[in-house]
């Protein structure tokens, strides 16, 4: 069976690749711990857009989508539902974090990332 591609808005594409190049330092840090497939052996991409969004970190593999939340996220809550809600429907699942998680506490955060894979990856990966 292939594997459901999700597109996007290509307007995204530059968006996208100046926040990747602008990381804030807690995308920074989650970052060198998700790239090369260092979790679980799973390829994360940072900064992907999907249909009119763009979510910090994303594994296609498992479908899920890691959000950091920030200050810039303080007076977007119901924009960030609205987007969650959107892309869960597309069989999209989320974990988020909030900045001073990731900066005070990144090995709990990892644990999290780790455990959530442990439970679902088996169900989401498509065979």
């Amino acid at each position: 069976m292939p594997r459901k591609i999700i597109s996007y808005k290509p307007e995204l594409k530059e968006r996208a690749r100046y926040l990747r190049n602008n990381s804030t330092l807690s995308e920074i840090i989650l970052w060198k711990q998700l790239k090369g497939k260092q979790m679980r052996g799973f390829d994360f991409h940072r900064q992907k857009p999907l249909l009119d969004f763009i979510v910090d970190f994303y594994c296609s593999e498992l479908f899920l989508a890691i959000e950091i939340d920030g200050s810039s996220h303080t007076h977007k809550q119901e924009y960030d539902n609205n987007r969650q809600a959107r892309l869960e429907q597309e069989g999209i699942a989320f974990l988020r974090f909030d900045d001073g998680e990731i900066k005070n506490d990144i090995y709990r955060v990892l644990r999290e990332i780790e455990d959530w894979i442990d439970k679902n990856a088996k169900d989401r990966i498509e065979v």
